[in-house]
């Protein structure tokens, strides 16, 4: 008997051991690094080639891979190509630059924001929703619903995140299937 609490008492401790220090998720068919910031992990997903592209072009860099801490809201290509028709050219455009930040620090929450305090701070309010801004100012909004957890934008767009809790060294990004566009 003393060994099977042993035992049992090991195995837990091991399983939370190996929780505590599991790996970041894959995204975009590449491995994620919690020693590299938001751009050196960005630049090897697949599926986030026009968003690293949209923050070359915009100039923002250097400020993502500056110490933040950052949470970014990492929208993958085939939110990108869902927009109209034109919107994505249209903002890549130099004379468009401004919107074009505009957009992509609407994705950027000062602070490391796990989807955990998220869910848990949207639960405790009085209406479901955590309300919050982005670094562009732009308000946002969070919601759970079932294990989901679902950011809104000022549109009231809903954006779901794929992939959470993606540990950077300045930050953590959250996968969304969405682009979420400021008024």
């Amino acid at each position: 008997m003393k060994i099977a609490n042993k035992l049992a008492t090991a195995a837990a401790a091991l399983s939370l051991a190996t929780a505590a220090y599991a790996e970041n998720p894959m995204v975009g068919g590449a491995a994620m690094f919690e020693s590299k910031n938001i751009v050196e992990n960005a630049v090897n997903s697949a599926d986030h080639t026009t968003l690293v592209a949209a923050v070359q072009a915009a100039d923002l860099v250097e400020t993502l891979q500056s110490p933040g801490p950052f949470t970014v809201f990492a929208p993958v290509n085939d939110a990108f190509a869902a927009l109209p028709a034109g919107t994505v050219d249209t903002l890549l455009m130099p004379e468009n630059k401004d919107m074009l930040v505009k957009v992509l620090t609407a994705h950027v929450v000062a602070g490391d924001w796990s989807a955990a305090d998220i869910a848990r701070e949207a639960r405790a309010s009085s209406d479901g929703f955590y309300h919050f801004n982005a670094v562009s100012g732009d308000a946002l909004s969070a919601q759970v619903k079932g294990n989901n957890v679902y950011i809104y934008d000022e549109n009231g767009n809903a954006s779901l995140i794929t992939i959470a809790d993606v540990d950077q060294s300045n930050g953590v990004i959250h996968v969304v299937n969405s682009v979420l566009v400021p008024e």
